[in-house]
């Protein structure tokens, strides 16, 4: 089946990164069918809404979207809300997966191959606030129906990838009924699929001494599985070990839709300037072609690929992150490694 992708450039270094990706996917499967759209805080001031109407549309169509990156206004703006936020819950895309693997030179150590499984759609991000007469609110919203779902995608990506540890991280002894919630309908799933014969090792993990692992003992993480705000923490801080935010992917998923980002901002300071780095926004495609198009075989040229362009310049001497060599000299090394 021809793969379709929506191409949502967004805003800064994205209308840099994004074209690079899109010319990574281009030479790996030539028969790709484009679609652009617009999403971001240019597209607010342009047309008064983040996301357009016919690019949620042209998600759904298309079923896989590359997405750059979204400037936010240092203040709040009437009527702004994120684009991100707003695709993913529009779309109800509510497994955020971010891989963090060592690579060549950009890794403080060569041993790390982690994956983090975020509950995207509720927790702390509800949106659920209120305020009044000096004392704010957030609601932190737990459902037995998206803690399910979030295991069984867990447990889908654990069954794709052969692997067979999962970590949960909760904060249950603080928080019993919410956490409690979310913990026990992991094990559930877990147990129910272990009948099936699908077994693996489970263990539970209190949120900070998870902090203090990511830290301390990285190897020891296989497939982490938690909740909204505390994935989105804990992510941050492992992508550490594969080079920093500027060089980590993500991909946000449904059950048939798929939306991958590359973790960093728009980085309006270099925007432009064809400094940015292209490479978180390569393999968030690449996360698209394993888990949206099943293609292991494509998603593993494109890492390969990204791999050897390091290698080489390890070799030469030169620091992709601090060196900044430029978009287009990264985009013609990976594109002569496939």
């Amino acid at each position: 089946m021809m793969a379709k992708l929506c191409v949502i450039p967004g805003d800064g270094i994205g209308l840099e990164v994004v074209p690079a990706a899109v010319q990574v996917l281009e030479q790996v499967l030539p028969d790709l069918e484009l679609t652009y759209a617009e999403a971001g805080w240019g597209c607010f001031q342009q047309y008064g809404v983040s996301v357009l109407p016919e690019t949620l549309d042209a998600i759904r169509e298309s079923g896989a979207a590359l997405f750059g990156a979204v400037s936010s206004p240092s203040r709040k703006v009437e009527g702004y809300r994120s684009a991100i936020l707003t695709m993913r819950q529009e779309l109800d895309l509510y497994a955020n997966l971010r891989p963090v693997r060592s690579l060549p030179l950009v890794s403080p150590r060569q041993d790390i191959d982690m994956f983090l499984v975020r509950e995207n759609s509720e927790g702390m991000y509800s949106g659920i606030e209120s305020l009044a007469d000096g004392r704010a609110t957030a609601t932190r919203v737990i459902t037995e129906g998206a803690s399910r779902r979030i295991a069984e995608q867990s447990l889908s990506i654990m069954q794709q990838l052969k692997r067979r540890k999962l970590s949960i991280v909760h904060k249950a002894n603080i928080l019993p009924l919410t956490d409690g919630l979310f913990r026990d309908a992991i094990l559930a799933v877990v147990s129910e699929q272990s009948e099936q014969g699908f077994e693996i090792q489970t263990e539970e993990i209190l949120v900070d001494v998870a902090a203090y692992r990511m830290l301390s003992a990285p190897e020891k993480y296989d497939v982490i599985v938690t909740t909204n705000l505390f994935g989105d923490i804990l992510s941050d801080a492992a992508s550490h070990w594969c080079g920093g935010l500027g060089m980590a992917p993500s991909l946000n998923m449904s059950q048939n839709l798929a939306l991958a980002e590359p973790v960093h901002g728009s980085a309006p300071d270099i925007a432009g300037k064809g400094l940015a780095n292209p490479i978180a926004a390569i393999l968030s495609a690449a996360l698209l072609v394993r888990f949206a198009w099943k293609n292991e075989e494509v998603a593993q040229r494109i890492e390969t690929a990204v791999n050897n362009c390091l290698l080489e310049f390890s070799s030469q001497g030169i620091n992709p992150i601090t060196d900044q060599p430029g978009t287009q000299m990264i985009l013609d090394r990976i594109l002569a490694n496939l």
